[in-house]
């Protein structure tokens, strides 16, 4: 590790199997806690490279603990977190809104490293026992279509990193790395990101998988459809930049869209959206988000149909139901 950091500071970057080997050497435990901390902080100071995200990539993959849902074709809904916005879970919330419009999720998640309420906080806050159980999961996407999956569980090197992660709070290469790195290698993504260097370094990498995806980037720097401003989408098919108006939904402000300073109010303002008492502009991002998952499912499908289905899906009770049965077999 000394040689690394050397090299490290010394501008250099990384050949895609040194940052392989390095990530699987931290997994294994070989590294201390202030020489992860250093490795970490160097990737703050200068962007990561392709080959260097690339190889961290096929050591939490290599390392990870397979699940086989390929008979479902779900898809995952994540952001990277690292926004410094703290919003409430708006991707947890498509999540089950998708599910109540009829499709199946698997959704990859972790605790908050840089926001109070990560995807597991909210998970957890409704008496959800994580679980390794792949028959368990099955059960999961039959009975409401969705399973949830907590990163730490199947990716050993996450969990090695936690502490540090949490101590820093800050955002790390782990953030943009959660979302590649789904145990069950699902081949339809819908990914938020923090900034448009990220989004575009993402879709060169998804246009390598072969999986059906979406990357979209609030130009203010939301790490997902914010509707406070434009957003960028990037797909199988190409970039286009979308405004809120053009969807049809008002303009939010950032205080909208405040997750609190608790898990307990970013849960509580969670149950609101699936109990359709939230907000009007709760609603519409989760709404928004949801709508662009739909489409990577469906690319044939106009945005405003896919809207239609999301906002069906609240409205019907379906999302709620969703997560009620969610909650009652996994708990």
């Amino acid at each position: 590790m000394k040689h690394l950091l050397y090299r490290l500071f010394e501008h250099q970057d990384l050949e895609r199997e040194e940052s392989r080997e390095a990530l699987i050497r931290m997994a294994h435990g070989e590294y201390n806690e202030s020489q992860i901390a250093a490795f970490i902080t160097v990737f703050l100071m200068r962007s990561i490279t392709i080959d260097e995200l690339t190889g961290f990539r096929d050591a939490l993959l290599e390392l990870r603990v397979p699940v086989d849902l390929s008979a479902y074709n779900a898809i995952d809904i994540v952001g990277t977190g690292g926004d410094n916005k703290n919003t409430f879970n708006i991707s947890t919330a498509a999540c089950f809104t998708v599910a109540g419009a009829g499709y199946h999720v698997v959704k990859h998640g972790n605790y908050g490293s840089t926001s109070v309420s990560g995807a597991s906080n909210v998970i957890e806050q409704h008496g959800v026992k994580f679980t390794k159980d792949v028959d368990l999961m099955r059960r999961s996407l039959d009975a409401c279509k969705m399973a949830f999956l907590h990163a730490q569980f199947f990716n050993p090197a996450l969990k090695v990193v936690a502490p540090v992660r949490k101590n820093l709070a800050v955002r790390t290469f782990f953030n943009m790395l959660g979302p590649l790195v789904n145990p069950t290698l699902p081949k339809r993504q819908m990914l938020g990101v923090y900034n448009l260097k990220l989004a575009r370094l993402y879709y060169y990498l998804y246009q390598q998988t072969g999986a059906d995806f979406t990357v979209v980037n609030s130009l203010d720097g939301y790490d997902e459809i914010s509707l406070t401003s434009a957003f960028k989408c990037f797909c199988n098919s190409g970039e286009s930049i979308h405004t809120p108006e053009e969807l049809g939904f008002e303009r939010t402000a950032e205080s909208d869209l405040y997750g609190g300073d608790t898990v307990e109010k970013a849960a509580a303002i969670f149950d609101r959206v699936l109990n359709n008492t939230a907000s009007k502009a709760q609603k519409d991002v989760v709404v928004a988000n949801a709508a662009f998952a739909i489409r990577t499912i469906n690319p044939q499908l106009d945005v405003a149909t896919c809207i239609a289905q999301a906002q069906a899906s609240i409205e019907s009770g379906s999302a709620l139901k969703s997560l009620k049965k969610f909650v009652e077999v996994n708990s």
